[in-house]
């Protein structure tokens, strides 16, 4: 992909969302509460005052009220190579927002009988690992299927030596077996939070070996096809496997949006997805009985709540008192957000750049977007 300037990015930037105004979903559920002409205005410049402030190319997002979808919009350029205008249609690469659908197949499967909580994923009952001599690294053989889930199995944290950003060339069975062979653990299982990638790429083989289907047919049948989400797939790596209206990915300082191995990132970041089919999802996953939750109340709870090694994350959700209900995600090249609030109200955004404070600002604007409809009572 060329490199664009800051004053190329900028310039595109103003003529590309100069006449794009929000576009209201033509299929608004009846009831629902979308913004009077004057609050999508005001939400609009919102929006556009961020991605100046912050370079952003394209930002899309949606909201759903109370089960029922309310209002999506884009804002700015798919590609400010060639100008493409984004739309609401356009997918992105949603990074970790993968992990809470990761979450929610796992506890399908337990409410089927066919997993527990405190299965040990490398114990005999499962036996992700196969036949790795396991006891090399002390530990492992305790590490349970929550402990994947709450990102305390101890080992393989989301830093400079993360398992899924290294040895690209490696498919995912061989990285497990590289990753359990050469990373001990760094802490007894249960005992510590550490955010890990790996564990979720874990957890999607486990899918598979328990599912016999392959990760991505498991989740379109069971998790996404309830959900009535047509379109979501797993993203490709290069420029050149851009997937039919996916966004391009702009590269900030330094970074490649196109020299990392997404494919194989699939249950813990690499999902295409749009704002309004992820919206779709959450309400599916509310904890209220409509539309019907893809899972039982019993298991929902379950999912959220959180450990005593961190209060604030569940099983691929971070939570808090309120009780809000979120998740983030950062690539190179691209920043999601998706949240649930204890009042009804849900949303998701995604654009297609990342910087240091992005991801703080685009939690900051989804609130005031959403306080800007009073109707909605966020």
């Amino acid at each position: 992909m060329p490199s664009i300037s800051r004053r190329t990015s900028l310039r595109h930037l103003a003529v590309g969302t100069a006449s794009l105004a929000p576009l209201l979903s033509s299929s608004l559920a009846q009831g629902a509460l979308p913004p009077s002409p004057s609050e999508a205005a005001a939400m609009e410049r919102l929006a556009r005052q961020c991605m100046a402030a912050h370079q952003v190319p394209g930002l899309s997002l949606a909201f759903a009220y109370r089960g029922q979808p309310t209002f999506q919009a884009a804002f700015g350029l798919a590609d400010l190579a060639t100008g493409e205008a984004l739309t609401p249609d356009h997918r992105f690469r949603i990074a970790s927002l993968s992990k809470p659908l990761t979450a929610v197949a796992i506890f399908q499967l337990i409410e089927q009988g066919k997993i527990h909580l405190d299965d040990k994923v490398f114990g005999p009952a499962l036996a992700l690992a196969g036949k790795l001599p396991l006891t090399d690294h002390p530990g492992l053989a305790d590490i349970s299927v929550h402990h994947l889930l709450t990102h305390t199995s101890g080992g393989w944290p989301n830093d400079r030596r993360d398992p899924m950003f290294l040895h690209p060339a490696l498919d995912q069975a061989e990285l497990m077996a590289r990753t359990l062979r050469e990373q001990a653990l760094r802490q007894p299982p249960g005992t510590h939070y550490a955010y890990s990638n790996f564990g979720y790429c874990l957890l999607g083989r486990l899918i598979e070996k328990i599912s016999g289907q392959s990760y991505a047919d498991f989740m379109q049948a069971s998790v996404l096809a309830p959900c009535r989400i047509a379109h979501m797939q797993i993203a490709g790596n290069t420029l050149a496997e851009r997937a039919p209206s996916e966004v391009v990915y702009h590269g900030r300082d330094g970074e490649d949006p196109y020299h990392m191995n997404v494919r194989r990132m699939d249950a813990h970041g690499g999902w295409l997805a749009r704002p309004a089919e992820f919206v779709n999802f959450l309400v599916h996953c509310d904890g209220s009985a409509l539309p019907p939750d893809l899972l039982k109340p019993a298991s929902f709870t379950s999912m959220m709540t959180a450990t005593a090694a961190n209060p604030g994350y569940a099983s691929g959700w971070c939570v808090n008192a309120a009780p809000n209900r979120w998740h983030t995600g950062s690539l190179p090249g691209t920043t999601t957000i998706a949240v649930q609030t204890a009042r009804g109200l849900c949303w998701a955004a995604f654009a297609n750049s990342r910087s240091q404070d992005l991801a703080s600002a685009l939690d900051r604007l989804m609130w005031d977007l959403a306080k800007a409809v009073p109707a909605w009572a966020a």
